[in-house]
C-alpha cells in the first residue's frame, strides 16, 4: 500500500532520520516477522497509552488549570477511514514534545524491551506486550507504517513516521493543528483490512476490555417471586457453566444480592473445571464477569424504561431492589437513581423519575424535596407539605420502608441536593418582603418559644417559628443526621434491633410554631398574661402531642394524651372537673407532671375561645 503525502509538502531539511535503539529494532522484527493470532491487543494497548495521556493531562490541571486552555474536552477517538486504509486513534492528552519523540518512541530502550522479548522466545503470550512498557509497538501487528502527530504545551507539533526499517524521522508538522494531544495513524498491512471496519472495531474494543471470555444469557422474570428477601431460602437463579460443562446451580458470586431476581446461565472459558466455591470467592476472573453482568443488567433496565407501560410493570415487581441497589453499590448508586420513580404532589395517578422532576423545577429552585411516611394519603395531608405546595414547589412521596435507607446514601441527584421537608433546616427561596416578614414574626413570638421551651423541658431540644406551615398550628422537626419520624416507626417495629442503637439515633425534635396561626397566636397573649397559668401548660403540652401524632411519631403514654383530651370535652360540655378520673388513671407522679386546669368560669371561656 503506498502510504499518501503529507498535506503539506516539509522541507528536506527540517526531516532528521535516527536510528531505532538496537534491542527496539529487534523487537519490531520480531513482531513484524511472527505470526501472531490475536493480533487485536494492538488497540487496548493504544487505548491504554491514550488513556495515561489523558491522566497526565488532568493531573497536571489540578495544580495548573491553564494547562488546559489550548484543549477543555478529555476524549479519546478512533477513527477508521476505508479509504485511505488507515486507522487513527487520537487523544486530548498531554502530548509529546520532540525530545519525548525521539525518546520514547525508539532510541532509548524501556527497561521491559529485552524481558518482553526473552519471554516471547520462551513461549509467552503476545498480549502480555503492554505489562512491560512496550505496548507502542504492538501497532506493527497489523500496519507497515505508523504515523505519529503530537503537539505538547511546551513545544511545535510535530510528526513522527517508521515503516519499521530499523530508523523512523521526526519533523515540523504543519499539517492540521491537533490544539494539544497525540495522533496515532496505522496504515494498515493488505491482509488486516478487516480493523478499518467500524463495527469489527467496535467489537474488539468491548472484548479487550475485560480480556477474558465468557457468553452469558440473562432475562428479567415477569412476577417477583412472593420470597424474594428471605435470606435463608437456596436461590437457583444464575446457572455457572465452565466451557459448557455444568457447575453449579447457584452461584451468588456472579451477581450482588439487590439483583438477585435476574435469572440465567453464564458459561467462562477461564475458570477452571474443577473450581470450587471457596475458589469462586477469591477469583479475580469472577470478578470481572460479576461487573460486566451488573452493567449488562443495567443496560436492560434502560431497554425495559424505553416503554413506560412495561417500566411500570417491571417497576411494581422489583422497585425494592433498584433501593436497595442504591443503599449497597456505591459504583453504580448514580445509575441506578435513574431508575427510581416516585408520586409526588405534581403528578398526580403516575409516578415521576427524579429526572423528569429536575425538568419541572423553578428557575431559583436548588433542592429535590421529598418527605417520607406510612402511606401516600398520609403524607399528601401532611404540614410539612403545605408551604411547599402553596408556593408550587414538587414534593417527592416516599412511601416505602426501603426508601429511607436509600436516601441515606442518594445525597444528591444532578447537582441537585436532595432535602426531606420533615428535618430542620429547610430552606426555601424567598424574597426580601418574605424574609423580612420571618424575621419579625420570630423576634415577636420570642418570648412564646422560651415559655413553650421552659414548659416542655426534655420533651424537645428547642421550640423556633416555623417558616414550612401555612394551615397548622404546629409540627415536630428532626435533626438533620437523626432518623425521620418514619424511620423510628420503623425502627420500633424490628424484632431484632438494638435499643442502645434507638438511644442516640432517635430523633432529636425541634417544635415549630406557626406565627399565622389563630391559636399559637392566641396562646401568645395567654402565655405573656400569665406563664404559670396552669391553663398554659396543658395547652402547650396538648399542642405538642397533637404534633408528634400528625408529625408521624407515637407517643410514649397514650393515656396521658387521652385524659388531656377529656377534660377538653369537659370544659366544652360545662362539664365540673373533680379529677377524679385523673387519679385513677395516671400514677401520681405524672399527675405532678401534669397539673389540674383551673375550671373557673373565666378559664373555661378562654379554652373554648382558644379552640
Amino acid at each position: 500500500m503506498v502510504p499518501k503525502p503529507m498535506p503539506e509538502q516539509m522541507e528536506e531539511s527540517e526531516v532528521e532520520t535516527f536510528a531505532f535503539q538496537a534491542e527496539i529494532a529487534q523487537l519490531m522484527s520480531l513482531i513484524i516477522n511472527t505470526f501472531y493470532s490475536n493480533k487485536e491487543i494492538f488497540l487496548r494497548e493504544l487505548i491504554s497509552n491514550a488513556s495515561d495521556a489523558l491522566d497526565k493531562i488532568r493531573y497536571e490541571s489540578l495544580t495548573d488549570p491553564s494547562k488546559l486552555d489550548s484543549c477543555k474536552d478529555l476524549e479519546i477517538r478512533i477513527i477508521p477511514n476505508k479509504a485511505e486504509g488507515t486507522l487513527s486513534i487520537i487523544d486530548t492528552g498531554v502530548g509529546m514534545t520532540k525530545a519525548d519523540l525521539v525518546n520514547n518512541l525508539g532510541t532509548i530502550a524501556k527497561s521491559g524491551t529485552k524481558a518482553f522479548m526473552e519471554a516471547l522466545q520462551a513461549g509467552a503470550d503476545i498480549s502480555m506486550i503492554g505489562q512491560f512498557g512496550v505496548g507502542f509497538y504492538s501497532a506493527y501487528l497489523v500496519s507497515d507504517k505508523v504515523t505519529v502527530i503530537s503537539k505538547h504545551n511546551d513545544d511545535e507539533q510535530y510528526i513522527w513516521e517508521s515503516a519499521a526499517g530499523g530508523s523512523f524521522t521526526i519533523a515540523p508538522d504543519h499539517g492540521e493543528p491537533l490544539g494539544r494531544g497525540t495522533k496515532v495513524t496505522l496504515h494498515m498491512k493488505e491482509d488486516q483490512t478487516e480493523y478499518i471496519e467500524e463495527k469489527r472495531v467496535k467489537e474488539v474494543h468491548f472484548s479487550v476490555e475485560g480480556q477474558l471470555e465468557f457468553r452469558a444469557l440473562l432475562f428479567v422474570p415477569r412476577r417477583a417471586p412472593f420470597d424474594l428477601f428471605e435470606n435463608r431460602k437456596k436461590r437457583n437463579n444464575i446457572k455457572l457453566y465452565v466451557r459448557r460443562v455444568f457447575i453449579m446451580d447457584s452461584c451468588d458470586e456472579l451477581i450482588p444480592e439487590y439483583l438477585n431476581f435476574i435469572k440465567g446461565v453464564v458459561d467462562s472459558e477461564d475458570l477452571p473445571l474443577n473450581i470450587s466455591r471457596e475458589m469462586l470467592q477469591q477469583s479475580k476472573i469472577l470478578k470481572v464477569i460479576r461487573k460486566n453482568l451488573v452493567k449488562k443488567c443495567l443496560e436492560l433496565f434502560d431497554d425495559i424504561a424505553e416503554d413506560k407501560d412495561n417500566y411500570k410493570k417491571f417497576y411494581e415487581q422489583f422497585a425494592k431492589n433498584m433501593k436497595l441497589g442504591i443503599h449497597e453499590d456505591s459504583t453504580n448508586r448514580k445509575k441506578l437513581a435513574e431508575f427510581l420513580r416516585y408520586h409526588s404532589s405534581s403528578s398526580g395517578e403516575d409516578m415521576t423519575s427524579l429526572k423528569e422532576y429536575c425538568s419541572r423545577m423553578k428557575e431559583n429552585q436548588k433542592n429535590i424535596y421529598f418527605i417520607t411516611g406510612e402511606n401516600r394519603d398520609h403524607v399528601e395531608n401532611s404540614a410539612f407539605v403545605e408551604r411547599l405546595r402553596k408556593r408550587g414547589y414538587e414534593v417527592l412521596y416516599m412511601v416505602d420502608p426501603i426508601d429511607e435507607y436509600a436516601v441515606q446514601q442518594l445525597k444528591e441527584y444532578d447537582g441537585k441536593t436532595l432535602t426531606a421537608v420533615t428535618k430542620e433546616g429547610l430552606e426555601l427561596p424567598e424574597d426580601e418582603e418574605e424574609k423580612k416578614r420571618y424575621e419579625e414574626a420570630k423576634a415577636q413570638y420570642e418570648g412564646l418559644c422560651k415559655i413553650m421551651k421552659e414548659i416542655l423541658d426534655k420533651k424537645v431540644e428547642k421550640v423556633t417559628v416555623s417558616n414550612r406551615l401555612v394551615t397548622s398550628p404546629c409540627c415536630i422537626v428532626t435533626s438533620q443526621y437523626g432518623w425521620s419520624a418514619n424511620m423510628e416507626r420503623i425502627m420500633k417495629a424490628q424484632a431484632l434491633r438494638d435499643n442502645s442503637t434507638m438511644g442516640y439515633m432517635a430523633a432529636k425534635k425541634h417544635l415549630e410554631i406557626n406565627p399565622e396561626h389563630t391559636i399559637v397566636q392566641a396562646l401568645k397573649e395567654k402565655a405573656e398574661g400569665d406563664k404559670n397559668d396552669k391553663a398554659v401548660k396543658d395547652l402547650v403540652n396538648l399542642l405538642f402531642e397533637t404534633s408528634l401524632l400528625s408529625s408521624g411519631f407515637t407517643l410514649d403514654d397514650p393515656q396521658i394524651h387521652a385524659n388531656r383530651i377529656h377534660r377538653m370535652i369537659k370544659l366544652g360540655l360545662g362539664i365540673e372537673d373533680d379529677g377524679s378520673d385523673i387519679a385513677a388513671a395516671v400514677p401520681e407522679a405524672t399527675q405532678e407532671e401534669m397539673p389540674p386546669l383551673e375550671g373557673d368560669d373565666e378559664d373555661a371561656s378562654r379554652m373554648e375561645e382558644v379552640d
